[in-house]
């Protein structure tokens, strides 16, 4: 009989709104976990699935053979990764981090170099298909980092997602998945437009979704996100704090790279005037509520009445 790999040993860190559904697909799939969080009752319905609770990055960091983090930001992976409390200082030759953070160019080169000088492999794995997708195993997931190290760890993200793409050299999997979010941003900002402009000729907003989701006009976010306009909850698993996280990197990209995005810079400012208006952890669609409040109407399919 063929030999069977063992699974390796993971540790997570960030057990937040993607992070959780991951862990939990990774225990139901039968890997050994360990979870840290600073807020530890994040884990709580983790460590009732089988996982145990690290009391520290350090001590995850030293028992683990692969460390997956899900970070809001590069912020965050700085901290976690750096100083004598990060998961550098203490992971051992051979093993291996994931950071599935939407993270900078410039940082996950950085750890690349860092981490090689130690015989640790790393892995820029970015994700996205939102928080329901995750749940359900289904996420698309950018790689970047060594072909070997993305062969060897390669049944770990057929655990988390369907669509894998392996996307070559440190970096690019910032670069790809932000352009991603460029484009989920600019359509979730224009959607609002677009349904007010149905709304104020008094066309019933349902043919206007309908109508929408069987164009050309469709897209992603007119699948997932008008729901969320009409229930008015605007998608509160997203943050406008992220938001202009994100296109602030995806603008930074593009200087980098010797020229501007006229969209991203314009998209940027309407999402930070949202951010200016309803705060930092107000729901990602908010950018919708934006013109809402400006026009006066409000897209809900039963009236367009003021809530």
């Amino acid at each position: 009989m063929p030999s069977v790999t063992p699974k390796p040993s993971i540790g997570f860190i960030g057990v937040g709104n993607m992070g959780n559904p991951m862990a939990a697909n990774l225990i139901k799939a039968g890997y050994s976990i360990s979870v840290f969080d600073r807020d530890a009752h994040k884990a709580k319905n983790l460590v009732a699935l089988g996982a145990s609770l690290a009391p520290s990055i350090v001590e995850l960091g030293k028992h683990s053979q692969v460390v997956i983090c899900s970070l809001p930001g590069p912020a965050q992976v700085k901290e976690v990764m750096f100083g004598e409390e990060g998961l550098i200082s203490v992971m051992k030759s051979g093993t291996t981090i994931i950071d599935t953070s939407t993270s900078s160019v410039e940082l996950a080169q950085e750890l690349t170099k860092l981490l090689e000088q130690k015989n640790v492999g790393f892995l820029e794995a970015p994700v996205t298909n939102a928080v329901d997708f995750a749940a359900l195993g289904r996420l698309s997931i950018f790689v970047a980092g060594k072909q070997s190290d993305f062969d060897r760890h390669k049944p770990i993200f057929e655990v988390l997602g369907e669509k894998i793409f392996y996307v070559g050299k440190p970096g690019n999997g910032a670069t790809i998945k932000l352009l991603t979010n460029l484009l989920w941003f600019t359509h979730a900002a224009v959607i609002g437009e677009a349904l007010m402009l149905g709304a104020k000729a008094d066309i019933p907003l349902e043919i206007v979704a309908q109508a929408i989701q069987s164009s050309a006009g469709n897209s992603w976010v007119a699948q997932h996100d008008i729901p969320s306009i009409f229930a008015g909850h605007y998608d509160p698993s997203f943050s406008l704090a992220l938001c202009c996280k994100d296109l602030d990197l995806v603008n930074q990209i593009a200087r980098s790279q010797g020229f501007d995005l006229t969209m991203g810079q314009f998209v940027q400012k309407l999402f930070e005037e949202a951010k200016a208006t309803y705060g930092e952890s107000a729901a990602e669609l908010h950018v919708v509520k934006l013109l809402e409040d400006k026009v006066g109407t409000y897209l809900r399919p039963s009236s367009m009445i003021s809530p």
